[in-house]
């Protein structure tokens, strides 16, 4: 099992960003955290890098129903969506399978809220 959900579109890094943002939108996430990995790493490692943005994506229903059954889930939560440079005008848009990684929660109630949560995040690739 893979552990992203992912889809490669021609456009520039900020038009995919504001898409994945959109789709995100439709798809009942709001994006809560936006981390600039390049800049990051340039500040703080003088190190270049193509553009890498992680955008952190949470929908409240859906982290509410997780909290009702696991109260630590917070600690893989929210979920990750990287907007990436690939080159040549394209960019790789992944979310994180949410199936994936609670694989590692031992509890069938929560699988079950992954699973929704999943089909929202394909959604929202599917639309890009």
């Amino acid at each position: 099992m893979t552990y992203h959900i992912s889809k490669i579109i021609d456009a520039p890094l900020a038009v995919a960003r504001q898409r994945a943002v959109d789709a995100l939108a439709e798809a009942g996430f709001g994006v809560l955290t936006e981390i600039d990995v390049r800049a990051t790493m340039k500040k703080k490692l003088d190190r270049d890098m193509p553009g890498y943005v992680i955008l952190g994506a949470c929908s409240p229903e859906m982290a509410w129903q997780a909290m009702q059954h696991e109260p630590k889930i917070g600690t893989m939560l929210p979920c990750n969506v990287i907007v990436r440079d690939v080159g040549a005008g394209r960019i790789e848009v992944s979310a994180v399978d949410p199936e994936a990684s609670m694989q590692a929660i031992e509890n069938p109630e929560l699988i079950e809220v992954a699973g929704e949560v999943r089909k929202r995040l394909q959604g929202m690739i599917d639309a890009l």
